[in-house]
């Protein structure tokens, strides 16, 4: 149907009151089960998602994420924590399952009515694969939404904060390409994520621009995941030319990568150079300690809180995408590549 549903549409459709509907928004309990089902029907039918409260005690904010939680995105709600306290708002974190088969419209509908009805003032995901049904959900409850590093290619008109992956993807390979490595693979996260996109191309870029070819085999993507990297990583060593130098989208990658290389006898770095992305805690506590590309992922969170803050009171923001500076930390896992037929395992 045309035009933003209301509650007495709700009510005319299920023959009951408008005051009756909001019971049952609101899960009270004197409502029947018959009379409350009939409801519920016609708000799934209708897709009606409500509107924010007006008036709450305080600004609340819903931060949800998809998966499991790993060292990057502790770092982000870290960021949005502590922003949240500087500005005195509430933080309510959650997960938001990835799409299934049944991630209708309805369900997204109900997903938003969750968080109006609970006086959420705006939504901030990270690394979440929204569906177009969540973000219509979300515009019809005028409900603001930021993304951190969105899982999908970002849409123009969402909101979204991330870092210069393409220009990170370049330093990282021109770092590998200037130790004499010209047998680099790059092993990064899912095809449609953009940031993952944007690592890859810098990647391209910077071994075309050197003019080292890049064999189909040497590029994989999967997710930003250790098991991701153990998989890949003993795909790439295995090959009958494997690479010298391996470029992972993720620090938990490149990890994953570093023990593929371990269990075939091969050394880091002496056999095998391996550059990450992200400069998480893991990075540092890994052996050698890992050279990776460094996210600012705490003042992305920052950033993303204070977006959807200003969004929440009607501000407008300069730009609906903002990237923050990446740059190379160089530690223990690079270096030149070893002389033909001087490898650990050969």
């Amino acid at each position: 149907m045309t035009g933003r549903v209301t509650l007495a549409t709700v009510a005319t459709s299920a023959g009951v009151s408008i005051a009756t509907v909001s019971k049952v928004l609101n899960g009270r309990s004197d409502v029947s089960e018959s009379t409350r089902a009939r409801v519920q029907a016609v708000l799934e039918e209708h897709e009606y998602v409500g509107r924010r409260p007006e008036q709450v005690d305080r600004t609340t904010v819903e931060l949800f994420y998809q998966g499991f939680l790993n060292n990057y995105s502790v770092e982000v709600i870290q960021g949005v924590v502590e922003a949240a306290q500087t500005a005195d708002v509430d933080v309510v974190v959650s997960t938001h399952p990835p799409r299934p088969p049944g991630r209708t419209a309805s369900r997204a509908a109900q997903w938003i009515r969750d968080l109006t009805s609970t006086g959420r003032r705006a939504a901030i995901g990270i690394t979440s694969d929204l569906t177009d049904a969540d973000l219509a959900a979300l515009a019809r409850a005028r409900l603001p939404l930021v993304v951190v590093d969105p899982v999908n290619v970002a849409q123009p008109d969402v909101t979204s904060v991330g870092s210069t992956n393409f220009a990170g993807g370049i330093a990282a390979t021109q770092h590998l390409l200037s130790l004499g490595h010209r047998r680099i693979a790059y092993l990064g996260g899912p095809p449609t994520s953009g940031c993952n996109q944007a690592r890859m191309n810098g990647f391209r870029g910077a071994m075309e621009a050197a003019g080292a070819p890049v064999p189909k085999e040497y590029v994989w993507t999967r997710e930003f995941l250790y098991d991701d990297g153990l998989a890949g990583g003993a795909a790439l060593l295995d090959l009958p030319e494997p690479p010298t130098a391996i470029f992972a989208g993720s620090d938990e990658v490149a990890l994953g990568v570093m023990e593929a290389a371990r269990a075939r006898g091969l050394r880091v770095p002496e056999d095998l150079s391996v550059v990450g992305f992200d400069d998480t805690q893991v990075a540092r506590l890994a052996s050698p300690q890992l050279t990776t590309i460094k996210q600012p992922l705490r003042e992305m969170g920052s950033v993303a809180l204070r977006t959807a803050l200003r969004l929440a009171a009607g501000e407008k923001v300069d730009s609906h995408h903002v990237e923050l500076a990446t740059r190379l930390v160089t530690r223990d896992s690079t270096a030149q590549p070893a002389p033909v037929g001087t490898t650990a395992a050969s």
